[in-house]
């Protein structure tokens, strides 16, 4: 591993005295700790690992597997995540947030999103934008395996997002920064640091704030969050946000941490603000902070005007093909877009409407996939979703070796199959479909996804 950068290293020296440096800088140079958070609307497995204080759902590990062969990771049961990021459950935790809306401004690979699907519930919904496109694919096949149906998923500009004024409850900026928590563990961290990158992701930062506010309801709740340790861009950033909205700010409920968890927690004026250090709390390195946008701010909620239409209400004949499929179709509303069939929750289809017409929609609902001669042709994306109906067509349970076998898409017995369309099942989670055609097996697991090591 690249030694750490002599810059950050006098940084940290002059900002916390030389033996808690010390201390953090001995931390760096150790092991990470492991760390997953279960998905409560998939997971159905036995109690393991040792549990995270501040979220009901994480869990540490022992030792770090091969993630991409383990059954409930590869469904999404479960979600590999730094224990640190995992605080924000604790920050929701009274705020109520189930039904609400929230938009996760960076919101690639998909951690925080994954967890603010679960906090919203089949009743919310998040917007997740990443303003990167191979990022933002990445991030749509996740929320794919994590199954909830209550994402959208958005590749766009955050001044795109700012249109839609005074529209979240929530908005929540994790925002591309020097990343010094992730020294430990990335030796790319170290090699790209510098005391001009800090310099910069600070000028971003406040630039992707700037825009994350005015999409932010009055009364709502501002989380900014950062996986670096520096002043300039933690506390700093909060006071350039305090210096520009500061008659607009007010804090939010206080927030309890236990001494015991060792997090570290600062106030910047109305912002509550807690920072995770790897020498006193079993995580990498993590900054979040909160504050919350008057009530009596001034403003109402705009939706800017369509520039496109892109769902189209599905017809009376698919409705009722489609509603075999899932289990709660009194719930759903189904349109189509691009050709393919989606489901989407019904308190909230106008509102995807209004986003898919306005900004760069990557994915949305769940894609049902597309119907020929009255048909269903099933994409893989139903088979992960919590919505689907596992009596529409024969499930069968596979041992370990042909689930790998299917996740690689290699051959797989036909014996195993009825003749037609199928379910694979493994440990009890849907992995996706095949379909048998005599003793030929066609495998319908995506191509992009499939397991290519061993």
């Amino acid at each position: 591993m690249q030694p750490l950068p002599q810059q950050f290293v006098s940084n940290m020296r002059h900002q916390m005295g030389e033996d808690s440096a010390k201390a953090l800088f001995e931390a760096l140079e150790g092991k990470s700790p492991v760390s997953v958070r279960l998905n409560p609307y998939k997971w159905h497995g036995e109690e393991f690992g040792t549990a995270v204080p501040w979220c009901e759902w994480g869990r540490y590990l022992d030792c770090r597997p091969q993630f991409t062969t383990e059954i409930p990771f590869v469904v999404g049961a479960y979600y590999v995540q730094e224990a640190g990021s995992q605080f924000i459950a604790h920050i929701l935790k009274a705020e109520g947030v189930e039904g609400g809306k929230i938009i996760d401004m960076c919101a690639a690979p998909g951690g925080k999103t994954t967890l603010y699907s679960a906090l919203v519930g089949d009743r919310g919904l998040v917007l997740a934008n990443e303003y990167v496109r191979n990022r933002a694919n990445i991030l749509a096949d996740n929320i794919r395996k994590w199954g909830l149906g209550n994402v959208v998923v958005t590749n766009n500009d955050p001044q795109h997002i700012a249109a839609f004024e005074q529209w979240a409850d929530v908005v929540a900026v994790d925002a591309p920064c020097s990343g010094e928590g992730m020294f430990r563990k990335d030796e790319t961290a170290r090699k790209e640091w510098s005391p001009q990158s800090v310099d910069m992701c600070a000028a971003r930062q406040m630039d992707i704030l700037r825009q994350a506010w005015k999409s932010l309801k009055a009364g709502g709740l501002l989380i900014y969050s950062t996986c670096t340790f520096n002043t300039t861009e933690d506390e700093g950033v909060l006071e350039q946000m305090i210096a520009e909205w500061g008659d607009e700010i007010e804090p939010s409920e206080q927030i309890v941490v236990p001494e015991q968890w060792g997090v570290e927690c600062v106030k910047v004026g109305d912002f509550q603000g807690f920072r995770f250090f790897p020498h006193r709390v079993e995580s990498e390195g993590f900054f979040v902070a909160v504050a919350r946008k008057r009530a009596d701010v001034g403003g109402r909620g705009v939706t800017p005007k369509p520039r496109k239409k892109i769902m189209t209400d599905a017809p009376k004949d698919a409705v009722k093909e489609l509603s075999k499929w899932v289990a709660n179709p009194e719930s759903l509303r189904f349109a189509v877009v691009a050709e393919s069939y989606y489901a989407y929750p019904t308190e909230y289809y106008e509102v995807i409407r209004s986003l898919a017409n306005s900004l760069t929609v990557i994915y949305s609902g769940v894609e049902m996939g597309q119907i020929f001669k009255g048909k269903l042709k099933p994409e893989w994306a139903l088979s992960q979703s919590v919505w689907y109906n596992r009596d529409v067509v024969p499930a069968v349970e596979v041992g370990r070796e042909v689930a790998l076998d299917y996740l690689r898409k290699r051959d797989v017995s036909a014996a195993l199959f009825s003749e037609g369309l199928n379910l694979v099942c493994a440990e009890g989670y849907a992995l996706g479909f095949v379909k048998r055609v005599g003793n030929r097996v066609n495998n319908g697991y995506p191509n992009s996804l499939k397991i290519n090591n061993l």
